[in-house]
């Protein structure tokens, strides 16, 4: 006996979030951005010099990106960390769906009410150069977002030609998620020195343990670097404990106000450092890499304060630390996206020499 076909049972899918809209390339010559020095095309900034730059539109990855034969290679360590073990973040995260909604009241505030606790696995992955000398208090990089292995072989090459020092490098991965609500962005966007006592007590030991290194206490052989709300967090670490580390490099730092849960100390989050705390403060021992993409992020999500154009904030970045008299380098990326992979592979090696400038053991 035949059977019937029947229809199969219709399926309501989740509605999908609508296209997030290409930012327009904003000139670096805008009235209200910095004054900077234009480069030829295909050329990085000098490694030597302070101010301000803008690069591009052809980005050649440096010959550092790739392995060479003939360059003593380092070892890399992995681990993985899990919120159980964590007495800093013991997790949250953001239900799918819609980021939140703005404070009827505070347009500048984000209502989140689907962000609960949960658990979170997370690696850790360290570098060790073969230049390392065991028993030595080695200087080291701590990068958010890992694993980063273009880092790994961009510090072979460097090493081995000497212009950065032999130093560890760390990457962490983040607890998962993006923005308010999430794991991820708590560790990144929060302004205190939360983030880095977490790395301080519970990731520092460990690294040293899992890979026999000895770490500096150094803060000028202590480095932070990181992109989007990774490189906001690399600037927090610093800021908040430059103690501990005096050299940040960001690719499309997150200096917007992205902070969630708010805090009246700093009610815009990482958009104050330039309104207030950079303009307001003495001068810390920080020295400074940034970059920005002319295509860089501009109000990805439902807020429109005023505050979420990444290239505003990074100018504004640069205009603050040049009138402080910071030692900082800001490179203006032409045809590059948010933390643009291209960019990065093409001006990384420059980016690091500058970074460690002026560093002696």
């Amino acid at each position: 006996m035949a059977c019937e076909a029947q229809d199969a049972p219709s399926v309501k899918l989740a509605p999908q979030p609508p296209a997030r809209p290409t930012p327009p390339a904003r000139d670096p010559h805008t009235a209200g951005y910095v004054q900077a020095a234009e480069l030829p095309d295909g050329a990085n900034a000098p490694a030597d010099k302070d101010g301000n730059f803008i690069l591009g539109p052809t980005h050649t990855a440096a010959p550092e990106s790739v392995v060479h034969a003939d360059v003593p290679q380092g070892t890399v360590i992995g681990f993985t960390m899990s919120s159980a073990e964590s007495k800093f973040y013991p997790g949250i995260a953001r239900d799918p769906g819609p980021l939140g909604t703005p404070d009827p009241n505070d347009p500048a505030k984000l209502v989140v009410t689907t962000s609960h606790p949960a658990p979170y696995m997370r690696k850790v992955t360290v570098y060790v150069p073969k230049q390392y000398v065991a028993g030595t208090a080695a200087p080291f990089i701590v990068g958010a977002d890992g694993p980063d292995r273009l880092l790994f072989t961009m510090l072979d090459n460097l090493i081995a030609e000497k212009k950065v020092p032999a130093m560890v490098a760390i990457s962490i991965g983040n607890g998962s998620g993006d923005a308010q609500g999430s794991e991820r962005g708590l560790e990144y966007d929060t302004m205190s020195g939360k983030y880095a006592e977490w790395v301080e007590a519970e990731v520092l030991p460990r690294v040293e343990a899992e890979a026999h290194v000895k770490l500096t206490h150094d803060p000028e052989g202590r480095a932070t670097m990181g992109g989007s709300s990774g490189g906001s967090c690399a600037l927090i670490m610093a800021w908040y404990h430059p103690e501990w580390y005096h050299r940040v490099l960001t690719y499309s730092g997150t200096y917007i106000n992205q902070q969630w849960p708010p805090d009246a100390k700093t009610p815009h989050g990482a958009w104050e450092f330039h309104e207030h705390l950079v303009p307001g403060t003495a001068v810390k021992p920080i020295r400074l890499w940034m970059e920005v993409g002319d295509k860089d992020l501009l109000n990805p999500n439902v807020m429109r304060d005023g505050m979420h154009d990444w290239v505003l904030a990074n100018e504004k970045m640069a205009a603050a630390l040049a009138a402080k008299g910071y030692h900082y380098q800001f490179v203006f990326a032409e045809n590059a996206l948010h933390v643009d992979r291209a960019t990065r592979a093409q001006t990384l090696p420059e980016a690091l020499e500058y970074l460690w400038r002026g560093y002696s053991r």
